[in-house]
C-alpha cells in the first residue's frame, strides 16, 4: 500500500477501496475503470453540466484513487516546506493548486491534446510527510514514488518546496537509470549545503549528481537569474555538462527556437521535467518563497512545456507555490495551468 493519504480537501476511501469518484457527481458516470485499451477514461466533469463549486477539491475534480495501478498518469501532492530557506507556506501548494484547478477543462485547442482520451488519470493524495523530519520526509516521498513508477503510472506532482524532487529522482532512476532533466527555475539550486546543511531546497540537483541520478549531459536548466556571491556561480553546473540558460537571455523572445535544441539534447531516452514556479517574474506568480526579478512570462513557460511533446517524458512536478503570498490565487491558477500542459506533453496522449 502507498504511503500515501487523500487530499486534505478530498479524504481518499477507505482500506481496500481503490477509487472514489467526485462527491455529488456519481450519477454523471465520470468514474471509469481501465480494463481495454477503448474502455472508457476518467474524465472531469464539464462546468455547463456540473458547476465549479460542486464536489471534492481534487486536481480537475478528478477522482481521488489510494493506488497507482491501472492508471498511465496521476497527480500527486507532496506539501512540505521544512528545506526553504526564506518564505515557508509551499507545505499549502498542492491544496491550492486543486482549488485553481477547478478552472480547467479537458482538451487543450493549443496543441490539439486530449488527455483524457488517451490516457487514465486520477489524484492519488497527498503523500504523507514528515513535517518534523525532512530526512524521514524524503525517504518517504521516494518509497511512495518508486510504487508509484514501478505500476507504469507517470507521476505528475504539486509540490511542496524543491527539496522534493530529489526523492522523486530517486525513484525515477531506480526504475529509468539515469534521467534527462529539463529545469526552469530562477536558481540552480546545485548548492552543496547551507548552515552545515546538504539537503534543503538549494541543493536537490547537487545531491542527485553526487548520486549519479542525472545524465548530466541531457540536462537543460532555463530562467537562471539572480545575484550571487561569485561572478561566476554556474561554474559547477557547466562542468557537470549542464546547459544553463539564463533568463537575460530569453528576455524580448520567443522560446520556441530554444526548445527545438532542447528536443535535440534530450534525444529519446527518459526525461523528467522540474518546474520551479519562481522561474516567472513576480509580476505573474509572486506566491513564492524565493522570487527573483526580471524573469519568464506565462507565454514562455507554455512555449517550454509545450516544446516537450514528443520526448520521453517520465515525471513532471511544479514545485515553491506558497499561498500564504499568493492574496489573489494567480499563482496557484498559473501552477495549475502548467500541470495541465504537462499532463498534454506525456507520451502517448492523443492530438489532433
Amino acid at each position: 500500500m502507498l504511503r500515501l493519504l487523500a487530499s486534505s480537501c478530498a479524504r481518499g476511501p477507505g482500506p481496500g477501496v481503490g477509487a472514489r469518484p467526485v462527491a455529488g457527481l456519481c450519477h454523471l458516470g465520470l468514474r471509469q475503470s481501465r480494463q481495454a485499451s477503448d474502455a472508457p477514461r476518467n474524465q472531469p466533469p464539464s462546468p455547463e453540466l456540473v458547476a465549479r463549486s460542486v464536489g471534492v477539491c481534487s486536481m480537475m475534480r478528478l477522482p481521488v484513487q489510494t493506488s497507482p495501478e491501472g492508471l498511465d498518469a496521476a497527480f500527486i501532492g507532496v506539501p512540505l516546506d521544512t528545506g526553504t530557506s526564506n518564505r515557508p507556506g509551499a507545505r499549502f501548494g498542492p491544496r491550492r493548486i486543486r482549488e485553481e484547478s477547478v478552472m480547467l477543462r479537458t482538451a487543450n485547442p493549443s496543441t490539439g491534446a486530449l488527455p483524457f482520451q488517451s490516457l487514465m488519470v486520477a489524484d492519488l493524495g497527498d503523500v504523507n510527510v514528515n513535517l518534523y523530519n525532512l530526512q524521514d520526509s524524503c525517504r518517504r516521498i521516494q518509497e511512495a514514488y518508486e510504487k508509484i513508477v514501478a505500476a507504469g503510472c507517470i507521476p505528475l506532482t504539486l509540490g511542496g518546496d524543491h527539496t522534493i524532487t530529489y526523492p522523486i529522482l530517486q525513484a525515477m532512476a531506480k526504475k529509468h537509470g539515469p534521467v534527462g532533466l529539463l529545469h526552469v527555475d530562477a536558481h540552480t539550486d546545485t548548492a552543496d549545503k547551507a548552515l552545515g546543511e546538504k539537503l534543503y531546497h538549494g541543493a536537490p540537483f547537487r545531491r542527485c549528481v553526487d548520486e549519479g541520478l542525472l545524465d548530466c549531459k541531457r540536462v537543460a536548466q532555463i530562467g537562471i537569474r539572480g545575484y550571487s556571491t561569485t561572478l561566476d556561480p554556474y561554474r559547477y553546473n557547466r562542468s557537470q555538462g549542464f546547459r544553463v540558460v539564463l533568463a537575460e537571455d530569453c528576455w524580448m523572445k520567443s522560446l520556441v527556437p530554444l526548445m527545438a535544441e532542447i528536443r535535440q539534447q534530450m534525444g529519446g531516452k527518459p526525461i523528467y521535467i522540474s518546474f520551479d514556479i519562481d522561474a516567472l517574474d513576480p509580476a505573474y506568480a509572486p506566491g513564492t518563497g524565493t522570487p527573483e526579478i526580471a524573469g519568464l512570462t506565462p507565454s514562455q513557460a507554455l512555449e517550454i512545456i509545450r516544446g516537450c511533446q514528443g520526448l520521453n517524458v517520465v515525471g513532471c512536478d511544479l514545485v515553491e507555490v506558497s499561498p500564504p503570498y499568493d492574496l489573489s490565487g494567480n499563482t496557484a491558477l498559473l501552477a495549475a495551468n502548467l500541470l495541465f500542459e504537462m499532463l498534454c506533453a506525456l507520451p502517448k496522449v492523443t492530438t489532433v
